[in-house]
């Protein structure tokens, strides 16, 4: 019999509470070894990547996909014991319980298996992850829409029956929205003694109440709603003698009217910083629409260099680099307001944040130290930092320490926003779109109007560290080097 290990949720940084398993990576049979990746899950910061601590034959999942499962408890169990040993028979009682779709319960005293629950060897810790001490017995509750499809699942990967009966159980439906009530029976539909009908029908729950009130046998009805399903015309119209369904206006169900969506991971997190960002810190917003097509003229010559081969050089990047010029005469547009020392914190040195929307939702990694960066490594740390947050492999590290942030909202087509600002940042600078557009050109008698390449910048600070003056100046000055490239050099 081989040794079965369960490993459990560590905690993924910054002392994070739970997570949401996004996707198993393995299944119950598959072979893993040391630091295999297991699953992905999601935090309220970020996706990681889960290493596997054993080596061996994976045993069990004790979560669901999309579950949120709280630190320190198991998700997975592996037999460690090598492949001496069948995929069911070397399972420990325990082990078995849990692919059967059982709760686990924390054995007592005098019931089979409290010795081996009493001796249980401490989880290993993975590099960089620091799980938190049990302090006691854990029951672990399924979900009720997800404890059905659990059981099904993992009996029908080991070929075990299911209890009480002697066929294997049908496959569970994702389309049925809810227990699946018995389908009303007759003497002449079910004569006594026959087996039930082999497949499963699909119908939501109002359905089958409608049916039972009219006196219509779903098993009997051929369905035409979506997937397979049983619609409520399909009842009246069996109910009607097959005679086509009446064109009345029968009301939605709740469920066909609406979406509902769980507030978790990075919305949950998202949502969070922004009202304590709101409500915490005195936003202002400017705004100033500049000339910017001596920097579209720029970004092609740079592009174009031997240097530049093979780098993305977009116009973002010159608003970053612009935007850390002018953060050197304004220093407190990089600071941070600590309140509980009655400090301004500034920053000499700037983690730039360039936020990202993502399928999970809008994350902002930065570039650590990113005034220190050439132009070229710029580029890379950018191209790099938005191909990261779109694959979703942005690490909960990446997310923290920055002290101020770009959202280029242009890429959607919109020409400015009043942005609110990352929690502990004191500036935020929005990105238009770049249009061509008419611009008056030229001075004096010499004025003329010619088309322009055209963008809209706007910043939003926080007052209690920034004056007006301040924040007016910092961005007439992103503005005057976007405009006029040159004065970087001064």
């Amino acid at each position: 019999m081989g040794e079965i290990k369960q490993f459990k949720l560590p905690d993924l940084g910054e002392g994070l509470t739970e997570g949401d398993i996004l996707k198993w990576l393995v299944s119950v049979g598959d072979t893993v070894d040391v630091n295999d990746t297991i699953a992905e899950v999601e935090t309220v910061k970020a996706a990681v990547e889960l290493p596997s601590p054993f080596a061996g034959v994976v045993t069990a999942l004790h979560a669901e996909e999309g579950e949120t499962v709280p630190v320190g408890t198991a998700i997975i169990s592996i037999d460690v014991g090598g492949a001496s040993g069948g995929p069911a028979e070397a399972a420990s009682p325990a082990s078995a319980a849990a692919v059967a779709g059982e709760d686990l319960v924390p054995a007592t005293p005098g019931e089979p298996g409290a010795a081996a629950a009493a001796t249980e060897e401490k989880q290993m810790t993975l590099v960089g992850y620091g799980p938190r001490e049990e302090t006691g017995g854990r029951r672990r509750r399924r979900r009720p829409e997800t404890a059905q499809a659990t059981s099904a699942g993992a009996q029908a990967s080991f070929n075990l029956p299911p209890r009480g009966t002697a066929h294997p159980a049908p496959p569970p439906s994702a389309v049925d929205a809810g227990p699946a009530a018995p389908a009303p029976e007759t003497p002449a539909a079910t004569p006594p003694g026959a087996r039930p009908p082999a497949h499963r029908v699909l119908a939501k729950p109002p359905v089958r109440k409608l049916a039972k009130d009219l006196g219509v046998d779903l098993s009997a009805i051929t369905p035409t709603g979506p997937n397979g399903t049983i619609s409520r015309d399909d009842v009246r119209s069996a109910a009607d003698g097959g005679a086509a369904p009446a064109p009345v206006a029968a009301p939605r169900a709740a469920g066909e009217r609406e979406t509902r969506i769980p507030i978790k991971g990075v919305r949950k997190h998202t949502a969070a910083a922004m009202v304590a960002s709101a409500f915490t810190a005195p936003h202002v917003t400017e705004f100033v629409t500049v000339d910017v097509t001596a920097m579209m003229e720029l970004r092609d010559r740079v592009a174009a260099r031997r240097e530049f081969r093979g780098v993305k050089v977009s116009p973002l990047l010159f608003v970053a680099r612009a935007v850390l010029l002018a953060a050197k005469r304004t220093p407190e547009i990089n600071a941070s307001w600590d309140d509980a020392a009655g400090q301004i914190v500034i920053k000499h040195y700037v983690n730039l944040g360039i936020a990202a929307a993502t399928d999970r939702g809008l994350v902002v990694p930065n570039i650590k130290d990113a005034d220190s960066l050439s132009l070229r490594e710029l580029a890379e740390a950018v191209t790099a930092l938005t191909e990261t947050a779109r694959a979703g492999k942005t690490t909960p590290e990446a997310m923290s320490g920055g002290t101020f942030t770009i959202t280029n909202v242009g890429v959607f087509g919109v020409d400015t926003g009043t942005p609110i600002l990352n929690p502990g940042e004191s500036g935020i600078l929005a990105f238009g779109a770049i249009r061509r557009m008419p611009w008056v050109v030229g001075t004096g008698t010499e004025e003329r109007i010619e088309p322009r390449w055209v963008t809209q910048l706007g910043l939003s600070f926080d007052h209690r560290l920034v004056d007006g003056q301040q924040g007016s100046q910092f961005l007439a000055d992103v503005a005057a080097v976007l405009s006029d490239p040159g004065l970087a050099l001064l």
